[in-house]
């Protein structure tokens, strides 16, 4: 997804418009159910992307990376099952390379979770879903 993108409301299937920055959280237009929030971002906007009260899921890869596209589809699931709790943010290290040096990215997939723009967790390689889950789980704990 990309900033502006048009997304079904999981509760009700209301198209919203989503935006790629927010204050708050994302929320039907229509019922009111928070959104599953997930964005791609860049060098120049990763930084406003980053910008919420929420746990961020930083998602750094590259299309060529097989890994990478295994765990694509469980990060859109866990930002639904998350929605209002989390942004996933999806950074391609190819046409991002600040990104991926400002965190260290020698091996992809990683995945880091962010609060109030500090690293809380670092998830290297591909991870299935519950694994995914509980290292989420576990920093929403620490951050509530």
């Amino acid at each position: 997804m990309s900033a502006g993108d048009v997304v079904a409301c999981p509760a009700c299937a209301t198209k919203n418009r989503l935006p790629a920055t927010a204050s708050g959280r994302p929320r039907c237009a229509a019922c009111k159910a928070d959104l599953p929030w997930l964005v791609d971002a860049g060098d120049a906007t990763l930084a406003a992307a980053l910008d919420t009260k929420l746990l961020v899921v930083l998602d750094l890869w590259a299309p060529w990376c097989g890994p990478c596209r295994m765990i694509a589809p469980i990060l859109q699931r866990l930002s639904v099952e998350y929605a209002g709790r989390i942004k996933v943010v999806k950074v391609n290290v190819d046409t991002s390379p600040q990104a991926a040096q400002r965190y260290q990215a020698q091996s992809i997939p990683l995945v880091l979770l962010l609060h109030e723009g500090q690293v809380v967790d670092r998830i290297l390689g591909a991870q299935p879903a519950p694994a995914l889950r509980k290292h989420v789980d576990a920093a929403l704990a620490r951050t509530a």
